[in-house]
């Protein structure tokens, strides 16, 4: 039972950290914060992740409950979430510079880089199937592991991206695409088996 949650949650904690992809999206968040000193930049970034994890934290308890209101089934979440991460995907793959917009650095933190950047409609779609699959301390703990992460890897933000390079994390962004794409075919996969199932 302990083994099947635990694989359960680094099932969920791999799905959440692909969609919300820090390392991938480091360059936007580099360029975003371009000028300040480094206590100005590590407030935007806290910013950034709070505001994330809080929202997801939100979907994470009360996602099921939302269901119910609108009476909507696991498999239209499975192929409806899935549809919307393999668009994302395709974005991720075909994207082939950063388009940053006109915000301004002090800002930044709750907007773009908090939402949509790090918890965008991938994310909280991927929280809510976690939660119908695996339960709440399973969603619960996934969302708390992937912020957490992402606070690390915010955290040496410069020296990392300094390290990869514009090449590498043009690389490791596109693996991720691919990643994404292959888990979001598996939700819309997983989604028509389970339709098929409840109509024979």
């Amino acid at each position: 039972m302990i083994e099947m949650i635990m694989m359960d949650l680094l099932k969920s904690l791999i799905s959440l950290l692909i969609v919300m992809d820090p390392l991938g999206n480091i360059p936007i968040f580099i360029g975003l914060t371009s000028g300040l000193d480094r206590a100005a930049r590590m407030r935007i970034f806290n910013t950034a992740v709070l505001t994330g994890f809080s929202l997801l934290i939100v979907f994470a308890t009360l996602g099921e409950w939302v269901l119910r209101i609108f009476d909507i089934e696991l498999y239209s979440i499975r192929i409806a979430g899935g549809a919307l991460l393999l668009f994302l995907a395709f974005e991720l793959l075909l994207k082939t510079e950063t388009q940053l917009k006109a915000y301004k650095p002090e800002q930044a933190g709750a907007v773009p880089l908090g939402v949509p950047l790090l918890v965008g409609p991938g994310a909280i779609t991927t929280t809510i199937i976690i939660l119908k699959t695996s339960g709440i301390i399973v969603a619960i703990s996934a969302v708390t592991l992937a912020a957490l992460i992402t606070w690390i890897i915010l955290r040496f933000a410069a020296p990392i991206h300094e390290m990869l390079g514009e090449v590498g994390a043009s690389v490791i962004s596109k693996i991720m695409a691919m990643l994404l794409a292959a888990i979001a075919i598996q939700f819309i996969l997983e989604g028509v088996r389970e339709y098929l199932e409840k109509i024979h």
